[in-house]
């Protein structure tokens, strides 16, 4: 367990690799906010959180899989992290926040995760417009 990072782990540079054309000037790993999000836009009020599919119990292959040493130690190990990832969620949005998830599996489709990045990370209408 001392081996897994919690930062800069290689899903987390190759989301930034893809924010960085799109959206630079991000904060990474603002301890200020609560769960500590991989990457902050303060002035969009985002924060983007990478999560690994296992860590996180994802509804995919890879987070659906179960350990077969030790099985009832991590079912509840994951339980807790999804738990504590939803009262983060709730927080953010409490804040008047938005935060996005992005789990590992999606990398797999790189155009399809830079363009909901590019989505979320487009300007409300009427925010920057100033009226006539």
């Amino acid at each position: 367990m001392r081996a897994v990072k919690s930062r800069d782990t290689s899903t987390e540079l190759a989301v930034r690799a893809l924010l960085r054309p799109i959206a630079p000037g991000y904060r990474l790993h603002r301890g200020d906010l609560p769960g500590k999000p991989d990457v902050v836009y303060i002035s969009r009020k985002l924060a983007i959180f990478v999560h690994g599919c296992f860590w996180h119990g994802h509804d995919c292959a890879r987070g659906a899989r179960a350990p077969k040493t030790n099985a009832a130690y991590w079912r509840a190990k994951i339980a807790r992290n999804r738990a504590r990832d939803l009262k983060t969620l709730a927080a953010y949005a409490a804040m008047g926040w938005r935060a996005l998830v992005i789990y590992e599996c999606e990398l797999k489709d790189k155009a399809g995760l830079s363009a909901r990045l590019a989505e979320a990370l487009r300007p409300e209408r009427g925010a920057s417009e100033k009226p006539s």
